[in-house]
């Protein structure tokens, strides 16, 4: 039987990476965003108040139902004992993870969100003969203004998975959460991920941080942004200027809230005396 944990957090932030590393241990399956996430939300709506069949499907019944949606998807990773399961809605379904996995741990990755908007709009330039499936329409894309508006809206893909961060960190399961730093996973992965192991409590694998492999191109092009999810062979720092004008890099830099741990149980990988700790 599989023993499950969930990567989360904010787009662009490392979690491709993150899954590119653990994919390394022949005990572990990670990955891309999985379709876990959308198969369960859409299990649990046809069996909720609203549902016609919602009245004859009882708690117990749900819980069958959606435990053996990780149980029929991951049925051919037999030989993986240990399976991240990744998508961003899982920062919003804390609840339900506790109770389904009470062992499971949430790993969410984090970045500074005006450097998330750099990244999406770098994605988005070095396709200009493509009008992605991230934007709805011409109002939407015209501009860098418009797009990083949109991008973060509550229900689009940068402002959902934050919204749905935030409630994960301020939330009664918190402690489950462990939050990782896109410039700490660059910057130092051998600590980073030894406190990873440390908080799944898994035995360490020793990584090759030089030769990584991971691309999903198909999946890629079909959303119309070539190289969403490609990952650099090497971990390391990529330092770079932004492309955004200064007024909006500004406005998504105040949005970091876990650099806050005052009123979170959450565990947050920080920098302290050249070390990474939680």
């Amino acid at each position: 039987m599989h023993h499950f944990h969930f990567i989360s957090g904010l787009p662009r932030s490392g979690s491709t990476l993150l899954s590119a590393i653990l994919l390394q241990n022949p005990r572990f399956h990670a990955g891309m965003t999985s379709p876990v996430g959308s198969l369960f939300s859409g299990v649990l709506e046809q069996c909720s108040a609203g549902s016609e069949f919602g009245a004859v499907i009882d708690t117990d019944m749900r819980r069958r139902l959606l435990r053996g949606l990780f149980d029929s998807f991951y049925a051919d990773k037999a030989d993986k004992s240990v399976v991240f399961d990744t998508n961003r809605l899982w920062s919003a379904r804390l609840p339900a993870i506790n109770d389904l996995f009470p062992r499971a741990k949430v790993i969410a990755c984090v970045r500074n969100v005006a450097w998330i908007m750099d990244s999406i709009e770098r994605l988005y330039r070095a396709n200009p003969y493509e009008n992605t499936k991230l934007f709805g329409d011409a109002v939407e894309r015209n501009t860098v203004y418009s797009r990083c508006e949109t991008l973060a809206q509550r229900n689009r893909l940068v402002g959902f998975a934050w919204a749905a961060l935030k409630e994960a960190y301020y939330g009664e399961h918190a402690d489950s959460l462990l939050i990782i730093d896109y410039d700490l996973l660059t910057q130092a992965p051998e600590r980073v991920l030894r406190l990873v192991y440390d908080f799944v409590d898994e035995p360490w694998f020793e990584h090759d941080f030089e030769n990584l492999a991971y691309d999903a191109p198909e999946f890629d092009q079909a959303l119309g942004v070539n190289g969403l999810h490609k990952v650099r062979p090497k971990v390391a720092v990529q330092a770079r200027r932004t492309i955004l004008p200064p007024d909006l890099f500004k406005q998504y830099s105040d949005l970091s809230f876990w650099l806050d741990g005052s009123a979170s149980a959450a565990n947050v990988i920080r920098m302290k005396s050249d070390a990474a700790n939680i």
